[in-house]
């Protein structure tokens, strides 16, 4: 029973890792580039959402929080990572780390470095009970879920829409997308918008589940990269099951060791990075 606690609850931990990773992985597939203010970003939003909540409530500060985050990232992409790409691989690393550092010394100056958490009433605690010594959270349920369709819904909209459509063409081919009247920088700017909504569910949920503080950006790249790394580049399902292979592997070293935790997570990463490279479920060309 305690293993298999633990291997449930590495799952429900996993589908977090996902959430947070799927943003990262769908501007990886469009743009071929690594957002290494992913993290900060998720962070921001937690923050944001702390803030508004004070003065309304929970959820509408949430509803009110996501569209900007997609707002925010659509208008740094026209504004900035545009002109960025054309420039090389290593200008928009240098523009993210940037945004890095900006996020965190601004949420350094407003928030302090204090540790800070969203308060989620009754459902922080809540918990289903599945057998007399397992029982599943309610909030770590419904991040799994979350995790789960918002995959769904990104890979329907890559799939079944024109606009998704575009976007596919222009990451097989940018030339050729230009060729038959697809903007690309509009369809860069719109990745960026999806993946910084992802970061902002990610980093709200993450609040809601611990605590945080504005320099645990980076921990949360960290995580996010071994996700889509361990599913492959730019595949969005393989990232589902990067976050859930990354999150069983921290919880199964956690069982054997409180200190193992995030150093197995660690050590299956680079094993997999060394047996299968190119990932657990890699991208195919024009999928």
């Amino acid at each position: 029973m305690v293993w298999t606690n633990a291997l449930l609850q590495g799952l429900l931990t996993g589908g977090l890792y996902a959430l947070l990773a799927s943003g990262l992985s769908l501007v990886f597939g469009v743009m071929r580039i690594v957002n290494l203010a992913h993290g900060d970003f998720s962070i921001l939003a937690a923050f944001l959402v702390l803030t508004v909540a004070g003065q309304s409530n929970l959820w509408l500060g949430t509803i009110a929080i996501l569209p900007v985050m997609a707002l925010l990232g659509y208008s740094l992409q026209r504004s900035l990572l545009n002109k960025s790409i054309s420039m090389g691989v290593l200008s928009p690393l240098l523009i993210t780390f940037a945004f890095s550092i900006i996020i965190q010394n601004v949420l350094l100056k407003v928030f302090s470095s204090d540790t800070r958490s969203i308060q989620t009433d009754s459902l922080g605690s809540s918990s289903i009970k599945i057998t007399d010594s397992i029982y599943i959270g309610l909030l770590p349920l419904l991040t799994f879920a979350i995790g789960v369709l918002l995959t769904l819904a990104i890979h329907f909209y890559l799939m079944r829409t024109r606009g998704g459509r575009a976007m596919r063409a222009t990451s097989d081919d940018p030339t050729a997308a230009e060729l038959v009247g697809i903007n690309n920088r509009h369809i860069y700017g719109l990745a960026t918008g999806i993946g910084l909504f992802a970061a902002g569910i990610a980093g709200i949920l993450f609040g809601m589940r611990t605590q945080f503080s504005p320099s645990l950006g980076p921990i949360a790249l960290i995580f996010a990269f071994e996700a889509v790394i361990i599913g492959g580049l730019g595949s969005l399902w393989g990232t589902l099951l990067g976050g859930i292979v990354l999150g069983v592997a921290q919880s199964i070293g956690a069982q054997i060791n409180p200190a193992y935790g995030v150093l197995t997570g660690h050590i299956v990463f680079i094993l997999i990075l060394l047996i299968r490279p190119q990932g657990l479920l890699p991208k195919q060309r024009g999928k």
